[in-house]
């Protein structure tokens, strides 16, 4: 096919489009909007970290560093090699450039997974010639959406560790969907650690190596394709487990005499629970907590957190045959509700929304979306330089910017889930024909 031919030179011009960025940087100073770095993942927080690590200090020791300890021997070096005429995080934009590249073949692999899968699934289902399952370069363009995404790009050149954390989320949808339990356990809990919300990728995970990759619900085969394997899940449970002791005894190690666990899950996952950093972000809790009474603090703490949870097992019951779709869903659900979002978040779910671009072709408001992402992209900047920087506006301009996108992301949920659900119903009448 032509698009397959096309695919390299494209992923290649995206790879020097940024490392042109890197080079030729200018006055981007991107590393300070609270829209791409967030208290959880700006390399200036976390140079303040390797600063005390350095000094024999706990990391944690300030008010600035939340992250993980692994992070610090990686990136601090890279932060400290400074050359002259060059901007702080050079180096660690260099490493990030790899690590967006990665992460874009893993969800082009991630794609043609789920083409085997729904191409099996045509042999089963009584349709040829009636409709297109799946197109064979959908992980093709999914990856290409990731790798010339703006926000990807900007999160890339951003001063954060986020391009990090999407690794590690695609690393285990792309393990999950191989059948790789020590991948996909690897990729889990490196995600969770890195970023305490991957956690209830749990489901899909635990659907994928059980189900197999997505496929129209089983009611609709003569005969189920694959039964449900508890085997790879057990494989999966037990090389967690052993990743899990693995992270933690490097943790461990890296904090010895300079704290301890404890105070690592106080200043990390505590620090997410509890919200403690009101900075302006792209997200709307910050404003909510600003505005709250500290005697309901604790009771709306609990009920932002645990909505969350609510909607997990009513999309797992209707999603179960689409384990992967299900976990972009999470995904983009997270990046809504999340303590400190970024428009890294975004970049990662709206990547992952190509590779479904056969199944949501007749997804509605989609130019309404596409615009309102433009929209809300340009106005955060100019909404933040009017309150912080030119004293004309205040805090409800920004904050304004922050609902909007968060009902942009509303939006694309449900349409997308009712379109899945749509589709699925179609397959149906065709196979009744």
């Amino acid at each position: 096919m032509p698009e397959l031919r096309r695919y390299w030179p494209i992923a290649a011009a995206a790879v020097v489009f940024r490392l042109a960025l890197v080079l030729f940087p200018g006055d981007l100073n991107l590393g300070s909007r609270p829209e791409v770095a967030t208290p959880l993942s700006s390399l200036r927080r976390l140079a303040e970290g390797y600063w005390l690590k350095q000094s024999s200090l706990s990391p944690y020791a300030g008010s600035m560093y939340h992250g993980s300890p692994l992070l610090l021997p990686i990136l601090g070096p890279l932060i400290a090699n400074r050359t002259e005429g060059r901007p702080m995080y050079f180096y660690c934009s260099f490493l990030f450039v790899i690590v967006d590249f990665i992460s874009a073949i893993l969800i082009r692999a991630t794609g043609r997974k789920l083409f085997i899968s729904n191409q099996q699934n045509n042999k089963s289902l009584k349709l040829p010639g009636k409709i297109n399952l799946a197109k064979e370069n959908a992980g093709d363009v999914a990856s290409l959406i990731y790798l010339w995404n703006p926000l990807t790009i900007v999160t890339c050149l951003g001063s954060c560790t986020t391009p990090i954390d999407n690794l590690m989320v695609i690393l285990t949808i792309y393990g999950a969907c191989s059948g790789v339990a020590p991948l996909a356990a690897f990729g889990y809990v490196m995600a969770t650690h890195l970023s305490l919300y991957p956690a209830i990728l749990i489901i899909p995970v635990v659907l994928l190596l059980g189900h197999g990759p997505d496929a129209p619900p089983s009611k609709l085969f003569e005969r189920n394709i694959r039964p449900f394997s508890w085997k790879p899940i057990i494989y999966f449970v037990v090389w967690t487990l052993i990743w899990t002791c693995h992270v933690f005894l490097l943790c461990s190690i890296s904090l010895k005499g300079v704290g301890g666990l404890h105070e690592m899950f106080r200043k990390t996952y505590g620090f997410t629970l509890k919200v403690e950093d009101l900075s302006p972000n792209i997200g709307v809790l910050w404003y909510f907590f600003a505005e709250v009474f500290e005697f309901f603090r604790d009771f709306f703490l609990i009920v932002f957190h645990v909505n969350i949870l609510f909607m997990l097992l009513p999309l797992a019951i209707r999603l179960k045959h689409r384990p992967c779709f299900l976990a972009f869903v999470y995904i983009a659900i997270v990046a809504m509700l999340k303590s400190y979002p970024s428009v890294g978040d975004s970049a990662l779910y709206l990547g992952l929304l190509g590779l479904f671009a056969s199944e949501l072709a007749d997804m509605q408001f989609s130019f309404f979306l596409f615009f309102g992402y433009i929209g809300v992209t340009l106005l955060s900047p100019v909404m933040h330089n009017l309150w912080i920087w030119r004293g004309t506006g205040n805090s409800n301009f920004y904050f304004a910017t922050g609902l909007a996108y968060a009902c942009l992301q509303t939006v694309l949920v449900v349409e997308s889930v009712s379109s899945m659900l749509k589709h699925d119903r179609m397959l149906k009448k065709l196979v009744s024909v």
